[in-house]
């Protein structure tokens, strides 16, 4: 009995991430494609994921021209000041800024000691090096993701509890976000 449970869970691991994965993929990718039959006469199947791609695109190069900068920053400055939708859009762009932007802030993977004497170490992102305006002249603040989740923190921390990463970006916060279970980094410990 306990190897029919032992191998169920197993094939649990196995198929749910797939499965789901490929529910999420399949159901996106139809939803476009139904979208976009509606507005198009001729339709094929990939359609809307290939539609949907070429205007993201048309919609970066609008925007890298002196025209559509000028548009998306009134279409920015409108968005800022309508109360509620001003937090949703601010939130959203900020946090695709911090990862794809320009000026990326979450390029700076760190270790920090939670405090002197103390063990316990967490990995997180150095988001300002100054906290002068604060009052905290020898404080940097860091960014802790959470895991399985799209939250975080940001805890101030004193400049020597804090260690800089010689890893990834990338790598940081997929071991992060996974719990600590997924990535290089995560898989060379072991």
């Amino acid at each position: 009995m306990k190897s029919i449970l032992k191998y169920f869970l197993r094939g649990l691991l196995v198929f749910v991430p797939v499965g789901l994965t490929i529910f999420i993929l399949v159901y996106v990718f139809t939803s476009l494609d139904k979208l976009f039959s509606k507005l198009f006469p001729i339709t094929f199947p990939g359609m809307g994921f290939l539609v949907t791609i070429g205007g993201i695109f048309l919609i970066g190069l609008f925007a890298s021209n002196f025209v559509g900068k000028k548009l998306f920053g009134l279409l920015d400055k409108i968005l800022n000041k309508v109360p509620l939708v001003k937090m949703l859009y601010g939130a959203i762009r900020d946090l695709v800024e911090a990862f794809a932007g320009e000026k990326k802030k979450f390029d700076k993977p760190v270790l920090v000691t939670l405090g002197p004497g103390c063990d316990a170490k967490v990995v997180g992102f150095m988001t300002r090096e100054n906290l002068e305006n604060l009052g905290l002249k020898d404080h940097v603040a860091v960014y802790l993701p959470q895991s399985y989740n799209f939250a975080g923190n940001v805890l101030l921390f004193p400049k020597e509890a804090v260690k800089p990463l010689d890893i990834e970006s990338s790598e940081a916060m997929t071991f992060i976000v996974s719990g600590g279970v997924a990535g290089e980094h995560a898989q060379s410990q072991q």
